[in-house]
């Protein structure tokens, strides 16, 4: 049977032998087995103590986004290489999306993955529900080597609960040299100024909470997790809540200006009507191919509020990798996690997919720096906040920014506007 571990246990359970079970609701893939016998070395948390266990037969399942696949399976066959001496060890990998994890998991957390990836803003709910386990292998070597908010996301009250894989979840500007200047990519204004006079269009998906956020964070205004973790502390219909709430509709009413969701993104920057987009690293590949040498990323820009020119804000994020604390092999889960998201393996993922590091090393690289995705999502940072909102958060907010993005407000002031959206926020979780 599966079990919960906790730091006193974890030293007699580490080497726990037992096949581990894989009824998910995410799909399964391919498995590796390589055999032999020895121990692994175990940190608890004075980081002193240790044990030598004999793996004997394990099997875990480990799982990642779908585009992951291939490359996890790689990733998985060289720890199963590298630890030849351990034991008799089978990885079986699966896909379940970061965005859906947490959801998956929470049906039933004793038949879910060994390992598994998710977003960081589902962190406290794992945590809560019982679905985390303490990282209490190599903890203190995990926090050094990445960084200081990927560790942030990845810890609760001080704990550190899973293992930083990418610092790349946030948004920032893209756009087409050959039509925007730099100059112009520092403001709102510039940008549709100099998409007019070309007949081209910026986009931003207004209609989504995860983006809205950017306005009101960028005027001073908050929308975060309560005290009790699970509902909404917001003051949107603060001042100057309102005004945001203006500026966000001036710009919607602009004819070079489009709200429009990802996909339409990628589309208009591929057909050539888009010149400048707010957006993530999963475009970086299709603004480079399409706008070649033109292709440029940077902050997101400023927009004008009551006359001022206000820093757009946003939602910073990251990826982690969780071990299951009801697997009945953890220990090796652990280790599984912590190469997985070593410094080798991140370069890898960027390398391969493109994808941020939260590696120190890595992210310090030159390589990594002369990537103008990277880089703008570092410049964005010193303007980004933790995703943590409750559940509650997201329909109220992405329904203001369709209002706001249709410009169809039924009579409402903008005051209205924020007062409903913050009552709809802030309303009690059901429980």
């Amino acid at each position: 049977m599966k079990k919960l571990i906790s730091r006193r246990q974890f030293l007699a359970a580490a080497g726990a032998v037992t096949a581990a079970g894989v009824l998910t609701a995410c799909g399964g893939s391919s498995s590796s087995t390589a055999s032999s016998a020895a121990g692994s070395t175990v940190a608890a948390d004075s980081g002193a103590a240790a044990a030598a266990e004999s793996w004997g037969d394990v099997e875990l399942t480990m799982w990642g986004a779908e585009e992951d696949q291939a490359m996890l399976r790689e990733m998985a066959d060289a720890f199963i290489e590298a630890n030849a001496d351990k034991g008799n060890v089978t990885i079986n990998i699966g896909a379940c999306s970061e965005a859906d994890a947490k959801d998956n998991i929470l049906v039933d957390p004793t038949a879910a993955a060994d390992v598994f990836a998710f977003a960081d803003d589902q962190l406290n709910e794992l945590v809560a529900a019982g679905a985390l386990q303490e990282v209490l292998l190599n903890a203190d070597d995990i926090r050094s080597r990445n960084l200081e908010g990927s560790v942030e996301a990845a810890s609760l009250n001080g704990t550190l609960y899973a293992y930083p894989m990418t610092a790349d979840n946030g948004y920032f500007l893209y756009y087409d040299g050959s039509v925007i200047t730099p100059d112009d990519a520092q403001s709102v204004d510039g940008i549709l100024a100099a998409a007019a006079a070309a007949g081209r269009i910026f986009d931003m998906t207004l209609n989504d909470g995860w983006y809205i956020y950017s306005f009101f964070a960028g005027a001073g205004l908050t929308a975060t997790l309560a005290d009790d973790g699970v509902n909404t502390v917001c003051d949107w219909n603060e001042a100057p809540g309102a005004d945001v709430a203006q500026a966000v509709l001036d710009i919607a009413s602009n004819s070079a200006f489009r709200n429009a969701p990802d996909a339409d993104i990628v589309s208009g920057i591929v057909d050539g009507s888009v010149c400048a987009a707010i957006s993530g690293t999963w475009n970086a590949t299709t603004a480079q191919e399409s706008w070649g040498d033109n292709y440029q990323a940077t902050k997101l820009p400023t927009y004008t509020m009551n006359g001022e020119q206000v820093q757009m804000g946003s939602f910073s994020g990251y990826k982690l990798v969780g071990v299951n604390p009801h697997s009945a092999n953890v220990g090796v889960a652990m280790m599984l996690a912590d190469y997985i998201t070593n410094e080798e393996n991140q370069l890898k993922r960027f390398n391969d997919r493109n994808l941020g590091p939260s590696n120190i090393n890595v992210n310090a690289s030159d390589e990594v720096q002369a990537a103008p995705a990277i880089a703008a999502l570092a410049a964005q940072s010193d303007f980004a906040d933790l995703q943590r909102v409750g559940a509650n958060y997201w329909d109220p907010a992405a329904s203001l920014g369709q209002i706001l993005a249709s410009g169809d407000t039924q009579g409402k002031t903008t005051q209205q506007l924020v007062d409903d959206a913050v009552a709809g926020i802030t309303a009690p979780v059901a429980q």
